[in-house]
C-alpha cells in the first residue's frame, strides 16, 4: 500500500549517529516540517543537527495529497469570528508566505511543481460559500464565487483561491535534503532538558524542535487533550478525468480530487482514528459509479493531526519549556503549515520577533467545543475493557479490518498486527 510518490522519487540515505555530539539546535523528526526547518537553519548559517528514528519521510509526508495552498477550507470566516480580521489577515499572509517560499525552492528543482486554482466546494450549502467569499474580501482576497465546477456531480457553490500550486512532495524532499546534517535511524528516548538520549549517545543542544507529527512528550503542552487524529485515504486512478485544479468538500467527511501526470488522485472516506469511516470502499464505489473505466494504480492512507480550533500549534512547547518547540496540528494541511512553521521555529530558536508567533502559539486558549469531544473519547477508551492497550496513555485499541492495524481512537497511534509501531504519539511497540 505504497502512494506514487514512493514509487517515482529516491531520496538519499543518511548514517546513524553512532557517539555523542553538540550542536545549537536538535531538530526530532524527518518529515516536511522537520526537513524545512532544517533547511531553513542551514541557510541562516545556524548550527543544528536532524534525527530521525527510521528514515526520512517514512511517515505521513510520504502520504499527503501535496497541494500547497492557502485556502484551508472553509477557514476564514471561522478566524473572523473566533478571533478578527487581524488574525484572519495573519493566518492568510502567513500561508501565503510559505506557498511564495516553496515557489522560490521550486523554481530551481525538479519536482513537479505547478500552479493551479484551488477549489473548496459544498454540496448542498451555498449559504456557506457566499459567507466564506465575503468573509474573504474583508481581509482582502479576490476571491470568487462559482456554481460551475468540472467535477462529475453538481454542486451548490465554490469559492476559488487562484494562483496556488501542487507537487510531488518526495522528489522536493530528495533535493532539498541533500547536503543538510541528517541522521536517520536515531531514535530519541529520552529528553533531560536539552540533552536528548539516544539508541547510541547523547546529543547536547542548546534548543530542540519536536517535528515528530504528535508530539511524543506527555509532561508538557497536554496534546494528549488538545488533539486527535482524522485518517483519509486516496486511490491513484488511470483512465479517469483530468481537471485543471485542486477541489476538496468543506466537510471534513467529502471527497478531495487534483491530478498527478496521467492520474487523478481521489481522496476521501475519512474518520477519526480508530473510529469507523467510508475508508478505500466508499471510494472505490465512487469511481466505479463515476469513472467505470478507470484502472486503481495506487491506494494509499494517511491521518492528521487536528487542533481545538483549527490552526496548526507551532513554538514552544509549552510556557514552561523556554528551549523546547514543536510543529505540530497541521489539519490537513501539511505542506503550507510545514514552511510556516520553519518560519516561525527558526526565528525563534535565534531570538528574532516573527509576527506570526502569538496567532500559533501552543498555550493559546483551549477553550473550544472540540476539548469536550476530546475528552470524552479518552474517557470513554480508557475505561474500555480490552487486551490489546496502547502504550501511548492506556487506551483501548480497535481493529482495523481495513488496514489490518490496531488503532487508537484516543490520539491515533497504530500498530501492524504483530504489535510493531507505525504511527505515533506512542513510541514503542505492544508488549
Amino acid at each position: 500500500m505504497n502512494s506514487l510518490w514512493t514509487d517515482t522519487a529516491e531520496i538519499s540515505k543518511f548514517d546513524t549517529l553512532n557517539g555523542d555530539i553538540n550542536t545549537d539546535v536538535l531538530i526530532i523528526g524527518g518529515g516536511m516540517a522537520g526537513i524545512l526547518c532544517a533547511n531553513t537553519l542551514q541557510n541562516a548559517g545556524i548550527d543544528y543537527v536532524l534525527v530521525e528514528a527510521q528514515t526520512l519521510c517514512n511517515g505521513i509526508t510520504k502520504n499527503t495529497t501535496a497541494k500547497i495552498t492557502s485556502q484551508h477550507g472553509l477557514i476564514y470566516d471561522k478566524l473572523i469570528k473566533s478571533n478578527s480580521i487581524e488574525k484572519a489577515k495573519l493566518y492568510l499572509e502567513a500561508n501565503q508566505k510559505a506557498l511564495a517560499s516553496f515557489t522560490q525552492i521550486c523554481k530551481d528543482i525538479d519536482c513537479d511543481f505547478e500552479h493551479k486554482d484551488s477549489y473548496v466546494y459544498s454540496i448542498d450549502d451555498r449559504e456557506k460559500i457566499e459567507t466564506e467569499v465575503i468573509a474573504l474580501k474583508k481581509i482582502g482576497v479576490n476571491a470568487k464565487f462559482t456554481d460551475n465546477l468540472p467535477l462529475p456531480f453538481s454542486v451548490a457553490g465554490a469559492v476559488r483561491f487562484k494562483n496556488q500550486a501542487q507537487f510531488n512532495p518526495l522528489k522536493f524532499i530528495s533535493q532539498i535534503s541533500k547536503g543538510l546534517n541528517i541522521y536517520e535511524n536515531t531514535k530519541v528516548c529520552e529528553l533531560i532538558g536539552t540533552v536528548a538520549i539516544t539508541g547510541h549517545g547523547k546529543i547536547k543542544a542548546k534548543k530542540i524542535i519536536v517535528a515528530t507529527h504528535f508530539p511524543f512528550i506527555n509532561k508538557h503542552g497536554s496534546y494528549y487533550i488538545k488533539m486527535y487524529q482524522h485518517r483519509s485515504y486516496v486511490l491513484a486512478l488511470e483512465n479517469a478525468q483530468r481537471l485543471d485544479g485542486m477541489y476538496v468538500d468543506e466537510l471534513q467527511s467529502g471527497l478531495s480530487f487534483r491530478n498527478y501526470d496521467n492520474l487523478l488522485l481521489l481522496g476521501g472516506g475519512s474518520h477519526r482514528t480508530g473510529k469507523k469511516g467510508g475508508n478505500f470502499r466508499e471510494l472505490r464505489e465512487f469511481a466505479k459509479k463515476y469513472y467505470p473505466n478507470a484502472k486503481e494504480k495506487y491506494f494509499w492512507a494517511t491521518q492528521d493531526c487536528m487542533t481545538l480550533d483549527g490552526i496548526p500549534y507551532i513554538g514552544r512547547y509549552s510556557a514552561n519549556t523556554e528551549n523546547l518547540y514543536v510543529a505540530t496540528g497541521f489539519n490537513k494541511w501539511g505542506m503550507t503549515s510545514s514552511m510556516v512553521s520553519a518560519m516561525i521555529l527558526c526565528d525563534m530558536v535565534q531570538g528574532k520577533n516573527n509576527p506570526y508567533t502569538e496567532l500559533f502559539s501552543p498555550s493559546r486558549s483551549i477553550l473550544h467545543p472540540q476539548l469536550c469531544i476530546n475528552a470524552f473519547e479518552s474517557a470513554v477508551n480508557l475505561l474500555t475493557p480490552a487486551k490489546k492497550r496502547c502504550p501511548h496513555l492506556g487506551c483501548a485499541l480497535k481493529w482495523n479490518s481495513v488496514e489490518h492495524t490496531w488503532d487508537c481512537p484516543c490520539h491515533g497511534s497504530r500498530f501492524d498486527k504483530d504489535g510493531k509501531l507505525i504511527d505515533n504519539p506512542s513510541t514503542g511497540d505492544l508488549k
